[in-house]
């Protein structure tokens, strides 16, 4: 690709790598004074089959604007583009001079603690701030993160989530999924390899890279426990008297096994940090002492009598005894103190939920957990308060922390369900829930949250089943008759919709929503007298609902009631001032009504806020045509054609105006246009006739024929 201009702007100049995923480039931008250089990402999807290129297209775009807010952090490269071309796919973002880690962490160099602890601490503030948007950055190694050459600091690029573009695969039956799993061998834990990366995931790779400092041992030679899997490293500290027993505490906890071991942040991992006891590094260090051999007998000095172990034994086993009696009965009476008070403590934070004092509900739960650690009841209500203060993320955490406790706790599973759904891993939210009804079939609330998912999915007939079971159970269950009405409405069962909506209102004479969606479910049925009631009664509970609004007036329009549609579009544009549909209805209407005047003046607001609206331009160019200002009505609709040059109507319309300013050339060049664009229409072909006749009529006017024949002339012989 070298030398290359991507879009006519960016020219490739130099080839920096790549992989499976896509390749890297340095370019310059010649669209910008000094032609910068600028890094181009190109990725290629797997498969360019129309499935797979849909897939790519919407994960690029999404991923494109998490990479642009990304980008804002002085720390992670700015996203300066992205576009497609010949189905591949790129990004191009800033230029970081300078180096990568991998050229810091060498094999056999170990860096001290302190050393260790200022590296990690940089990430993990960049780290934060990418787990703060909600991303999981899947690809944390030493290669991603790069040390800037003019101010020394570290930026963080080269986000995984950005590689699925070019690892999806879309089957014919509809279903994507990635060919490879994203991360780099060595920093991947088990749970991103199999797909389910989380924030702890990001954690684990990062404590690889502290690791492989303190130890200079490459990530793939670290020793695993083979029952287990968790790394063992201490061992490999033989000598390095500065690494303390706390910070090794840290490392341990960021690369478990089990993601649910981990810090779950890295704002935890930070504070760890910070909370570690530098004064005491010295007297709590990580030593392995060598072996030490026995000494020979002979070597012994002040040999002492023999010394009768047997006795010895005796007397402190009967010591022993009444210590240990006493020790097991001061165990019992702590721990059943403890008990008590953490069941107070848990019964304080559950009245605090019930009045909706979160804050002091969770400092009560957390003084529950102090005292009892393994009080699963806490970690609950800790998590259900997180839930309703919307932290999520916390939330998972400490409903996970009482289903570890406690494995087949219910309402854990159940409320770890709702947060996956708010977190949107709806795969997951639906294990949830399975497992919650697999135990308890008869909750009503969880059927319908499972239907909703199912309906997030797209999977609609399951949806609605599971929305008739929460019916079933609770027949006057609003939200689920609510959703089964939404489901139905999206396989196009347009009466059974109206029927499912019809009974929310049954239930809720003032649901807003249930009103809104019955009316399009009767314009769908084509009744729109139904329609314009259903969207009347909306804006009556809720006056300023835009949707409605529009709704309603476009229904008046199609029921001919022109002077009620100006009126409604009139409300429209009380709310929404700058709402084009709003300004443009009106227009339209004004225009139904001859009122021509005063429709172009609707027009050019609505041209104020959508300037390239061809729809606009041409409806402008109608209105100055039945003004008979046909220059006027020429220059509207040649703009409707720069903007959308295959619009019949424009091109038909505008032969028209050329017509009745005698250009007959023009007109019929138009017309032909419009003839090009429907080769059968039979208005275009009369049109060109009528032009074709004006034509020789004017000719004849210029040149008119004789009335009479000369006489012919004969020769006399």
């Amino acid at each position: 690709m070298l030398g290359t201009t991507l879009v006519g702007r960016y020219q490739i100049t130099k080839y920096l790598g790549g992989g499976g995923f896509g390749e890297t480039f340095v370019a310059c931008d010649s669209h910008l004074p000094g032609s910068p250089e600028c890094v181009v990402k190109k990725l290629k999807p797997q498969s360019i089959d129309p499935l797979t290129l849909q897939t790519a297209r919407r994960l690029f775009d999404t991923e494109a604007q998490v990479l642009y807010k990304l980008g804002t952090h002085e720390h992670i490269p700015q996203l300066l583009a992205f576009f497609e071309e010949n189905q591949e796919f790129y990004l191009v973002q800033e230029l970081i001079s300078g180096h990568d880690l991998s050229q810091e962490l060498l094999v056999g160099k170990c860096f001290d603690q302190e050393k260790v602890i200022t590296l990690l601490t940089e990430i993990l503030e960049i780290l934060d701030f990418v787990h703060q948007q909600n991303v999981i950055h899947r690809d944390i190694n030493p290669r991603n993160i790069l040390r800037r050459e003019d101010n020394n600091q570290l930026v963080l690029i080269d986000f995984g989530a950005v590689k699925q573009i070019a690892t999806q695969v879309t089957t014919p039956a509809g279903v994507t999924k990635s060919t490879v799993a994203i991360g780099t061998p060595g920093y991947i834990p088990s749970e991103q390899a199999q797909g389910n990366p989380k924030f702890s995931s990001d954690i684990y790779a990062l404590g690889i890279i502290g690791i492989q400092a303190l130890t200079g041992i490459e990530e793939d030679n670290l020793e695993k426990d083979p029952d287990t899997y968790e790394i063992i490293w201490q061992d490999k500290l033989s000598g390095l008297e500065s690494v303390s027993q706390e910070f090794a505490a840290v490392l341990d906890k960021m690369v478990r096994y089990d993601f649910r071991q981990r810090y779950g942040h890295a704002k935890d991992v930070l504070q760890a940090l910070k909370g570690l006891d530098k004064s005491s590094t010295a007297s709590n260090t990580v030593v392995y002492a060598p072996k030490v051999q026995n000494q020979p007998q002979n070597q012994l000095k002040n040999p002492k009598k023999p010394i009768n172990y047997k006795s010895i034994i005796l007397r402190a086993f009967g010591g022993l005894s009444l210590v240990s009696i006493g020790l097991v009965a001061s165990i019992f009476i702590i721990n059943r103190l403890n008990t008590v008070n953490a069941k107070e403590l848990y019964q304080q934070g559950n009245t605090y939920y019930e009045l909706q004092r979160y804050q002091k509900a969770i400092a009560a739960y957390d003084q529950a957990i102090e005292i009892k650690p393994n009080y699963s009841n806490s970690w609950k209500g800790k998590a259900a308060t997180l839930y309703e203060l919307k932290k999520y993320n916390d939330a998972l955490i400490a409903y996970d922390k009482a289903i570890e406790l406690k494995p087949d706790y219910l309402n854990a599973w159940k409320g770890r369900g709702f947060t996956l759904y708010k977190l949107q891993r709806y795969q997951e939210a639906l294990a949830s829930f399975n497992k919650v009804l697999e135990k308890e079939n008869e909750l009503p609330k969880v059927w319908n949250a499972k239907g909703e998912i199912l309906s997030n999915l797209k999977d609609y007939n399951q949806a609605i089943k599971s929305y008739d079971q929460a019916i079933y159970l609770q027949g006057d269950y609003q939200q689920a008759w609510y959703n089964k009405g939404r489901a139905l409405h999206n396989l196009g069962s347009y009466k059974d919709a109206v029927q499912a909506y019809q009974k929310v209102i049954e239930l809720k004479v003032d649901n807003v929503s249930a009103w809104y969606n019955l009316g399009n479910a009767l314009v769908n049925l084509k009744r729109y007298e139904d329609a314009f009631k259903a969207y009347d009664k909306t804006l009556q509970y809720q006056p300023n609902h835009y949707q409605a609004g529009l709704s309603r007036s476009n229904m008046l329009l199609k029921l001919q009631r022109y002077e009620d549609a100006v009126e409604s579009f009139n409300q429209v544009i009380k709310y929404q001032p700058r709402s084009y549909p709003g300004w443009y209805g009106k227009g339209w209407s004004l225009h139904q009504m001859q009122r021509y005047e005063t429709a172009i003046k609707a027009y050019d607001k609505a041209l104020s806020l959508r300037g390239r609206s061809f729809q606009a331009w041409y409806s402008r160019g109608n209105s100055f045509f039945n003004l008979q200002q046909y220059p006027e009505a020429i220059k509207s609709y040649t703009t409707a054609l720069r903007y959308q040059p295959e619009h019949y109507e424009s091109w038909y319309s505008k032969g028209n105006a050329l017509l009745e300013l005698q250009r007959y050339q023009e007109a019929i060049a138009s017309y032909q246009k419009a003839l090009k664009l429907k080769p059968s229409d039979k208005k275009s072909q009369k049109a060109i006739k009528e032009a074709e006749d004006k034509i020789e009529e004017k000719l004849e006017a210029r040149n008119p024929k004789p009335f009479f024949r000369l006489p012919r002339v004969f020769r006399i012989r």
